[in-house]
């Protein structure tokens, strides 16, 4: 269906060119094939794509809400906000790279627990990057073995799964028809509302205790600008932006979006381990934590990185796009509205760009001399104006927890490298790697 659609992409625009549409249920959407045409679309003419598809199955709950699914002031708004709060942080007492640091002495503490014993890694590697997002957003984190935040980890992890599954695809497709029926939409619908239920107690309790002169998060600086606004619609009776619900929408996406960016650290032990060690002892040594300021010396570590970006192609199909006006696209004119799918699939596969697209080789990202080569076509936190809010702490995460882990830890896999598969069980949304066993040895 969906999936299937997006999957036959490369053959139907061999046959009809990089931008064709196709039927998703009663209604065409444009689909554009190939980086020139994506960063037409998103880069050269961003305005025009700048809207946001319907993706009913989440949009549904959220109703418009928060930053990832939201349209026009209410998008332009929230990214605003996000994107200033963020940096603030980035420069505040406890930078983001001090917070994740932090946290990933205590991922490696836990990961010792397993003893070098055979075990599935993923909900373990899922918990650090949420409880970044939690010291962020709520100035505090978890243990792991916190029973509240088992609960919406559980939450988070099982929808992720779930996202492609057949009967979600089909809600996407027939929204109007499906959500009157009974299905696993259902369930899936309530572990959001579950997750937004959980940020509104934490709603609760900040503002109990805020103090506008001096936010402690991410959550008291949305708060404090929330009763700003309250304000200046008593005075100039202008629509509220920053209300409960928007906090809610907002939260819940922050924490659906960032929470994935554990899974491409699911599949690293597979490949070309032994170069990384390498550099991470000759560079960073066994007795101080890896930091930013190590990644400009461990090019091959940053190419294995890209690598397992782009060769996991977390999401092949981008989140959906929407024209904002009727659009002159090269020789076509899309119609106010029209769902567009920009396929970062055809860019992170291309294979002039990168040779052998579907073979995991980090050689992707060095020139001959070893050094990182860097290329207009890694995009897999997209392009444009709907460009991640997060890419820069996902990055962040993705190198400071992968490198503390290989300093503390060899990889040994269950089955020979030659037997391993990364193929996704199930495609759509998300390409979610299997399930995996494997065992660290401490170094």
């Amino acid at each position: 269906m969906w999936a299937k659609g997006l999957r036959a992409s490369k053959h139907l625009a061999k046959e009809y060119g990089p931008v064709f549409t196709l039927y998703f249920g009663p209604k065409p959407v444009v689909v554009l094939h190939g980086y020139e045409v994506v960063k037409e679309a998103l880069v050269n003419q961003g305005d025009e794509f700048l809207g946001r598809g319907p993706f009913p199955i989440i949009s549904d709950v959220l109703k418009g809400y928060g930053l990832i699914f939201s349209n026009g002031e209410t998008w332009k708004q929230m990214r605003r906000f996000s994107l200033m709060t963020l940096r603030n942080f980035g420069m505040g007492k406890r930078s983001l790279e001090e917070r994740i640091q932090e946290e990933a002495k205590y991922l490696v503490e836990e990961l010792r627990k397993t003893k070098a014993q055979p075990f599935d890694p993923t909900f373990i590697l899922s918990l650090a990057p949420c409880n970044v997002i939690c010291s962020i957003l709520f100035n505090s984190r978890f243990q792991y073995h916190d029973e509240k935040f088992l609960h919406l980890m559980g939450l988070l992890n099982e929808n992720f799964q779930r996202v492609n599954s057949l009967w979600n695809q089909m809600y996407n497709l027939w929204p109007n028809l499906i959500r009157h029926l009974p299905g696993e939409h259902r369930s899936f619908s309530k572990r959001i509302q579950d997750v937004k239920d959980f940020i509104l107690e934490k709603v609760k309790e900040h503002q109990e205790s805020l103090d506008q002169n001096n936010p402690r998060d991410y959550l008291d600086c949305f708060l404090s600008k929330m009763e700003q606004q309250t304000f200046w619609y008593l005075q100039q009776n202008r629509k509220e932006k920053f209300h409960q619900e928007q906090s809610k929408g907002l939260f819940s996406n922050m924490s659906l979006t960032l929470g994935t960016f554990s899974r491409p650290l699911s599949v690293v032990y597979c490949k070309h381990l032994a170069k990384v060690h390498e550099e991470i002892d000759r560079v960073i040594g066994h007795n101080q934590s890896p930091s930013m300021k190590d990644k400009m010396k461990m090019p091959y570590t940053e190419a294995v990185l890209n690598e397992i970006q782009r060769y996991i192609n977390l999401l092949p199909s981008n989140l959906p796009h929407a024209v904002t006006r009727d659009t002159k696209f090269r020789q076509y004119v899309i119609p106010k509205g029209t769902t567009v799918f920009p396929l970062l699939s055809s860019v992170l596969h291309d294979c002039k760009e990168f040779p052998n697209p579907e073979k995991f080789d980090p050689g992707h990202f060095l020139d001959k001399n070893g050094c990182l080569r860097k290329t207009d076509y890694f995009v897999p936190f997209s392009l444009g104006k709907r460009l991640c809010v997060g890419e820069g702490l996902a990055r962040m995460e993705l190198f400071l927890f992968l490198t503390t882990i290989l300093q503390n830890f060899s990889l040994k896999s269950l089955v020979e490298p030659t037997e391993l598969t990364t193929k996704p069980l199930v495609s759509g949304l998300l390409n979610l790697p299997p399930p995996f066993k494997l065992c660290l040895v401490p170094r």
